[in-house]
């Protein structure tokens, strides 16, 4: 909870930096430009990777095997696509990272072996115990 709002306030101040420091070098006309051309070209680039990921979990499936892995990615590409239409630089940055094929698996890695380690760590607690079924007829009663 508390992540979630330090991102709300946090990645806005960060993109209007950016924003102010690009803009100041290079220009607000082209400032803006670049904005709209990464959002364009990233949009295009998830459209394409999307459909690559579509297709090696239909081959999955053919296979019948469970496409885990193509399930999060295509998971991870829709993110991607969703912070490339942002605007802004920090969220294009990120976008592209998590929409590139050798990055995207190295971050996928790096968050799945995060939560087996997490899982690990929580106890099993569980009651065991055994079920019976009683029916109405029957003389048991609860």
């Amino acid at each position: 909870m508390n992540t979630v709002i330090i991102s709300i306030i946090l990645i806005p101040i960060i993109e209007i930096y950016l924003f102010i420091k690009i803009g100041s070098q290079i220009g607000a006309f082209n400032t803006i430009s670049l904005v709209f051309i990464t959002a364009i070209v990233g949009i295009f680039y998830a459209r394409y990777e999307g459909l690559n990921t579509l297709r090696s979990g239909f081959s999955q499936l053919v296979k019948n095997e469970l496409p885990a892995y193509e399930i999060l990615s295509g998971a991870t590409i829709a993110f991607a696509a969703l912070l490339l239409i942002i605007p802004g630089f920090a969220t294009d940055i990120i976008g592209f990272f998590l929409i590139f094929p050798l990055t995207r698996k190295i971050i996928l890695k790096k968050f799945s072996s995060q939560n087996i380690k997490q899982k690990k760590n929580i106890s099993d607690d569980f009651i065991e115990g055994e079920a019976e079924d009683i029916e109405e007829n029957d003389d048991k009663k609860l």
